[in-house]
């Protein structure tokens, strides 16, 4: 009787564990299936309005025009001046970011006592909280104004201020991931290189760095994807002015900032102007897209030469 009864208690305490990972994997999968389904969302809901574009303007024209005026009496448009600049812009910040945020996760990761490590991290991290409005403003009113002085010809609305401090709310991002990257490499490569008489720096750069380069390359185009999606501080900083040109010192309008000023202004619902932000909505999509999978390809290259 009591083997009976055990073999009961067996089977409900089976049947309940299975039924808990069941659930579990369930929740799982629907989470999954969301992220799924909103990239879907996104690509339908770009895709029809860009196709009617298409089918008024030409493609060639699209890709290889220079001159980008559909706002204008005289329509044109090449969406050239806009990736130059969303390009240009992103370059900066990311130049500016991955030296940073690399220096700090070194330190965080290798050399930081914990203490300090559990103060600096956190106040590090509060930079990826102020919102991007606040960084605009002070791109346009402390940045630009102090650029200046040294370099006379800056325009008051440029790229330099704006990808500048673009890098600067982007560097919490390389760095709080790179860190993370860093600190799960395993405490034996470390002791293996001190045991061999390598100094601390050593083992940073020369075991710790190359052991993690699959996440930091991917922290890095992150980033990039990041500084190329942001809107705010290339709206207030860079200006709206769509010229085709590598200078920093001259106003720009990235892609973003193209998407708000036709958004928020009088253009008519379906009207040809309107259908402009979906056609260049589903550019920088292509562009984020492409960087999203160049960084599984690099992540999964350098898990294979390492593993």
């Amino acid at each position: 009787m009591q083997s009976g009864w055990s073999e009961h208690n067996l089977y409900r305490r089976n049947w309940a564990r299975d039924l808990r990972e069941r659930l579990i994997a369930g929740v799982l999968l629907i989470a999954a299936t969301v992220g799924v389904l909103t990239t879907l969302g996104i690509i339908l809901s770009l895709a029809n309005e860009t196709i009617q574009f298409f089918r008024i303007v030409s493609i060639v024209e699209f890709l290889t025009s220079t001159s980008w005026t559909p706002l204008f009496s005289v329509q044109t448009f090449g969406i050239w001046p806009l990736i130059t600049a969303t390009a240009l812009t992103s370059a900066i910040a990311v130049a500016i970011a991955v030296p940073l945020g690399l220096i700090s996760a070194v330190f965080l990761s290798e050399f930081a006592p914990p203490r300090v490590r559990s103060m600096l991290k956190p106040a590090l991290e509060v930079l990826a909280g102020v919102p991007t409005v606040v960084y605009g403003f002070f791109a346009l009113i402390v940045v630009t104004p102090f650029l200046q002085q040294f370099i006379p010809g800056l325009s008051t609305f440029n790229s330099l201020s704006a990808g500048l401090v673009m890098g600067i709310m982007i560097v919490p991002l390389v760095s709080s991931l790179s860190e993370d990257a860093m600190s799960s490499v395993p405490q034996s490569l470390r002791e293996a290189a001190y045991g061999l008489g390598s100094t601390r720096f050593e083992v940073a750069t020369r075991v710790v760095l190359p052991a993690a380069t699959s996440g930091i390359v991917a922290s890095i185009i992150l980033a990039l994807s990041r500084a190329a999606g942001e809107t705010m501080v290339v709206a207030i900083a860079a200006g709206q002015n769509p010229t085709f040109t590598l200078d920093p010192t001259v106003p720009v309008m990235t892609m973003t900032s193209y998407i708000v000023q036709v958004s928020l202004g009088d253009t008519p619902y379906g009207s040809l102007s309107y259908l402009t932000i979906f056609a260049v909505g589903s550019t920088l999509f292509v562009m984020t897209f492409l960087m999203n999978v160049i960084s599984h390809w690099v992540v999964r290259h350098f898990r294979e030469v390492y593993d």
